[in-house]
């Protein structure tokens, strides 16, 4: 009996852990140029596709009402807030902990980046890589989960 309940607590802690070493939740971006907090993004998955949402922008120039006025696709003028950041990505076939397969924008210059993600440090942190190309032409914000 005491074997039963220690191997389920065991395996309660570990789906637990693992599952935090996924994209899905809501993260803190910190800017990479000069360590700022600059929004809050929900990352979500359905049926296997992960895309991210502005849910809260934490810069203090931003206004509440902006919009991604430089954006060239459907996001054109749409607000800031609730925009679809990240969009496309899947679980690697070929790495663990790595999704890939998807864009990610830059509100501030409109600019479409291929995009992967990889939680570290136990599911607590999130390094998103945008690129041009291959993966090794381009830079990686570290994000913080906030839940």
């Amino acid at each position: 009996m005491l074997r039963t309940t220690l191997a389920m607590a065991l395996a309660c802690c570990t789906s637990a852990a693992m599952a935090q070493m996924n994209p899905v939740g809501l993260w803190k971006t910190i800017d990479d140029k000069d360590g700022s907090a600059k929004s809050e993004i929900r990352i979500a998955e359905t049926a296997g596709v992960v895309s991210g949402k502005i849910e809260k922008v934490l810069d203090p120039k931003s206004k509440p009402d902006d919009k991604c006025v430089e954006c060239k696709d459907d996001r054109k003028d749409q607000p800031i807030v609730g925009l679809e950041l990240m969009r496309g990505l899947k679980k690697s076939d070929t790495r663990d902990n790595l999704w890939d397969g998807g864009s990610i924008v830059e509100p501030s210059t409109g600019k479409v980046y291929k995009v992967q993600l990889t939680p570290i440090d136990g599911g607590k942190k999130l390094e998103v890589r945008g690129y041009i190309g291959a993966p090794l032409f381009g830079r990686t914000q570290t994000w913080i989960r906030v839940q």
